[in-house]
């Protein structure tokens, strides 16, 4: 019966191929809908698990959580720098650092924060920390090497937007992967930040040099009519050290966000409540992407039943095909009864080709749709910076059990129809 079925395979290869690629086109499209928003959940969980609560001004939860957590390039209101020192100095607080945007190198996101920030990341895997004002740490994705110099860039390259070319930066050290967005981050002190976009204002000590820090200022835009970059006199300053008390300072300049590690389950909970009012908003990243995923599971729901209804019709076309394809056999399954065989062997024959075709193409589809899946997570983690994991998984082992179900019952029906035919009717036809 096998070596039956083998040769009527051959014998109508270009049809089979035909079904067979049908029927893995309409099943990729909904494992590659599943995996992707799987991996997209599992990827950006993890990348938010290093930061259990974000402070920053009023405004929109999801976009600070964006802009502090995965790096996403959006002008932010900025927090009073005293927000800053009352954190530092909470007994409830295990460490707080800044997060300051605006720069870019290359495609890279420059990020002012602090050394604690550095250590809080899961630290360093080469070279130092920074401990001038002129030093950077990179990420572990990030394109440079220890000793590298570049000048910060206000914007992405090919956007508009000036260089601070007083401003140089010297590579010392880079972290340990994460995972998340922050691998293709540069980080550097939050003071050289202030110092490159308000070179004009009020000055402020650091570490014993006057380096010009705006109080309460835009920590990411510059003024209007500024060149970018410092003054030449000021340049001197990025040689300064740095003061571990300058962000402890009531009076530093404000900061977009502020990333905060409490000590204690029930203190993360008493800081947010503290921090939610009409000046300051205090987020818990796990809950804000909860209501991101809400909103993805609906966008999976409608692709998934249109995938299913992809597969339906697929379904509904190959039935059609082989039954009318079984019609017009009628007089070779005749002979083949005439000639002796039974009608159980006749409902194997074609109940064994249809699944075999079936089955074959499921399994493709679900390979097709591994690797689509696998080529979207690479194009978005190239765009976003953190890794999404796409695997299968328990469920969609079941799920591929029930189609190959289902597709063992709906083969029945072409086979039931050769299994009742009459070998007389047949060869009379």
């Amino acid at each position: 019966m096998l070596r039956f079925i083998a040769s009527d395979l051959r014998r109508h290869w270009a049809g089979v191929i035909a079904i067979i690629l049908i029927v893995a086109l309409a099943t990729a499209l909904g494992v590659a809908v599943t995996l992707q928003e799987r991996a997209l959940r599992l990827g950006s969980a993890r990348a938010a698990d290093a930061f259990d609560l974000v402070i920053g001004a009023p405004g929109s939860e999801t976009q600070l959580v964006l802009s502090a957590v995965f790096l996403q390039a959006a002008p932010l209101p900025l927090v009073p720098g005293s927000v800053l020192a009352g954190l530092v100095a909470d007994p409830r607080v295990r460490w707080a650092a800044p997060v300051g945007f605006g720069d870019f190198v290359d495609s890279y996101p420059i990020v002012g924060t602090t050394q604690t920030l550095v250590d809080g990341m899961g630290g360093l895997k080469d070279g130092r920390g920074f401990a001038r004002l002129g030093e950077a740490v990179i990420g572990a994705a990030v394109g440079m090497r220890l000793g590298d110099q570049f000048h910060p860039q206000h914007g992405r390259v090919g956007e508009p937007g000036g260089t601070h070319t007083e401003i140089t930066y010297n590579v010392v050290g880079r972290l340990a992967p994460t995972g998340t967005a922050w691998d293709r981050a540069v980080l550097v002190p939050i003071e050289t930040v202030w110092l490159a976009h308000h070179h004009d204002e009020p000055k402020a000590a650091v570490a014993g040099a006057e380096n010009p820090f705006l109080h309460n200022g835009d920590a990411g835009e510059p003024h209007a009519g500024e060149a970018e970059g410092v003054h030449d006199e000021d340049a001197h300053a990025l040689d300064a050290p740095l003061s571990a008390g300058s962000i402890a300072d009531p009076a530093a300049p404000g900061v977009p966000a502020i990333i905060v590690k409490p000590r204690t389950i029930a203190d993360a909970y008493k800081l947010r409540q503290q921090y939610r009012s009409d000046h300051t908003l205090a987020v818990f990243p796990g809950e804000v992407l909860t209501r991101l995923y809400a909103t993805l599971g609906d966008v999976r729901t409608i692709l998934s039943i249109v995938a299913a209804g992809a597969q339906a019709l697929v379904g509904a076309a190959i039935l059609l095909v082989v039954t009318v394809h079984v019609v017009q056999r009628r007089r070779q399954i005749g002979a083949l009864r005439a000639l002796g065989a039974p009608r159980l062997a006749i409902f194997s024959i074609v109940w064994g080709e249809v699944l075999l075709i079936a089955g074959i193409g499921l399994l493709g589809g679900f390979g097709l749709g591994y690797i689509g899946a696998r080529a979207l997570s690479s194009l978005f983690s190239a765009a976003s910076g953190f890794a999404l994991p796409v695997s299968f998984a328990t469920d969609d082992l079941v799920r591929l059990a029930v189609l190959l179900g289902t597709t063992a019952i709906v083969a029945s029906v072409p086979a039931m129809l050769a299994y009742r035919q009459s070998p007389a009717s047949a060869l009379r036809s």
